[in-house]
């Protein structure tokens, strides 16, 4: 079965055809700076990540292009309260974004464009809009430009919205509002206002001003991927105003854009959908107070794009992170037992089960392509049981390979303080744990050799007691893991049930 995906605009699947033979073109809105990064923001960049490590093991050279709006009224505001200039506010939290998508693992864009680097471009468009009478300059002299959405008869045509039925766009001020021909008309271009900075102004034959949030996107993706391309993504939220804006003036220029469009669904906490407004968000920060960051990579990856993940503590942190470890763990066990075999591997080269395959063109279908892994895991734990080196081998680099491709396999380089933990190795508590549990297997390991297995069991029984489950490997070593809290089931082959997904 060849790549279908989910169009948005035709509320249909569709078989993914490039408009080049073997290569895709994908644009994804990414970050404004304006705060902290929270699990909402990293969902659209893991899962449009997914979409093009699949492209990429499907044989395709792939573009991903993926902006920061550094200037917005909202940046500009931000800015003000917290006392510095908004070009230093906006680079303070980019690199914040940027560090959010590095520890889950998203790799980094082709291109990461800035709108405040692309003016030039967003003037050229406003041109030809204004020229094709689609857009038009606010004749008080404040050097607004609008778009005129009565001008271009195919306005609402993402949404399937009939243009009278819609709400009048939002502005910052009722003064804006009055110089539209309709109050749905958008902003393309904001003239300065009194009290804004000096510094967040470009000249333009209508006046000095900054951009507007749409017109950016498309400067952008056009600038980079040309005027017509595969795919652009995004959140379900963007879809109106900000892709049906984009869109419109796109086409209305001359510029047939983007060929599919795909969103991912919303991230809610006890059933509302995640937001500042609401006070209910999840920073990255506060996620890993409870889950390494692998496992945050994991509850977002295993849930279909278009469904909405729910993020609760315990609840779902947990369930997910007793998940990822069941596939860790024979991972782990198996790379003791075979080496370079499974550590060095070319996971590239690794043959797929036909089933993850399917799964994955199947519109990405990652809950059932994460069932393939987990059967994968528990056929891997029964090798293991058996004695069956060359099985563990097989089963434990078809999970690589499968986990490789949902970006978590537990060998990945981004996981290489520790697994699971892109901080254990640094961790002053870990560190003290490391030591002294450290020692006490040393001593455990010296009465074994003195074959006082008395002294060994009391060892192992003083450290279970502690929470510290200690294990023995195939090669006379020990490892261990921390119990898992009262109520949460400790991660392990003898915990995978049947039905996992």
């Amino acid at each position: 079965m060849s790549l279908r995906l989910f169009d948005t605009a035709v509320h249909a699947l569709r078989e993914f055809e490039p408009l080049e033979a073997g290569r895709a073109g994908i644009y994804v809105c990414g970050a404004t700076p304006q705060s902290s990064p929270h699990i909402g923001h990293l969902r659209a960049s893991v899962n449009f990540d997914v979409l093009r490590r699949w492209l990429v093991r499907s044989g395709y050279q792939v573009d991903l292009v993926q902006n920061v709006t550094d200037i917005d009224d909202k940046i500009l505001a931000k800015a003000a309260e917290a006392g510095r200039e908004w070009w230093a506010h906006a680079y303070l939290y980019e690199q914040e974004f940027a560090a959010a998508y590095a520890a889950v693992n998203v790799l980094r864009p082709t291109y990461a464009p800035h709108a405040t680097g692309h003016v030039t471009e967003m003037v050229e468009l406003m041109q030809r809009l204004i020229d094709r009478g689609h857009a038009y300059v606010a004749a008080d002299g404040s050097g607004d430009v609008y778009f005129d959405v009565r001008s271009w008869p195919d306005y609402g045509e993402l949404t399937h919205q009939k243009l009278d039925d819609m709400e009048p766009a939002q502005d910052v001020d009722a003064e804006s509002t009055a110089r539209k021909r309709d109050p749905r008309d958008f902003a393309l271009w904001k003239g300065t206002k009194p009290g804004e900075p000096a510094t967040a102004s470009w000249p333009t034959p209508w006046g000095r001003g900054r951009p507007g949030w749409h017109l950016e996107c498309s400067a952008m993706a056009t600038r980079y991927l040309g005027p017509v391309f595969d795919i652009h993504g995004g959140g379900l939220d963007l879809r109106f105003p900000h892709h049906e804006n984009e869109l419109a003036q796109s086409r209305a220029a001359g510029d047939d854009f983007a060929r599919y469009w795909m969103h991912n669904a919303f991230v809610v906490q006890t059933g509302e959908k995640m937001s500042k407004s609401l006070g209910n968000v999840l920073s990255l920060a506060s996620l890993l107070e409870h889950i390494p960051a692998v496992v945050v990579r994991y509850l977002i990856a295993v849930v279909h794009y278009r469904s909405t993940i729910e993020v609760s503590v315990p609840g779902s942190l947990v369930e997910a992170r007793t998940a990822y470890e069941r596939i860790e763990n024979l991972v782990t066990r198996v790379a003791e037992l075979a080496g370079p075999e499974l550590t060095d591997a070319d996971l590239a080269e690794v043959a797929l089960p036909a089933a993850f395959v399917s799964a994955m063109d199947d519109d990405l279908a990652t809950p059932a392509a994460t069932a393939v892994i987990h059967e994968h895991v528990r056929s891997g734990n029964t090798a293991l049981a058996a004695g069956d080196k060359a099985g563990a081998l097989a089963a434990a680099l078809a999970v690589r390979a499968m986990a490789d491709l949902l970006g978590f396999d537990p060998l990945d380089a981004a996981w290489s303080a520790g697994p699971g933990s892109a901080s254990a190795a640094t961790d002053p508590a870990r560190l003290v744990l490391d030591a002294l549990v450290g020692s006490e297997l040393a001593a455990r390991a010296r009465a074994r050799k003195e074959r006082d297995f008395a002294v060994a069991d009391a060892i192992r029984d003083r450290l279970t007691a502690a929470g510290v489950l200690v294990e023995d490997t195939p090669d006379g070593a020990a490892r261990w893991t921390l119990a898992r809290p009262e109520g949460e089931p400790a991660a392990g082959p003898d915990n995978a049930s049947e039905d996992e997904a």
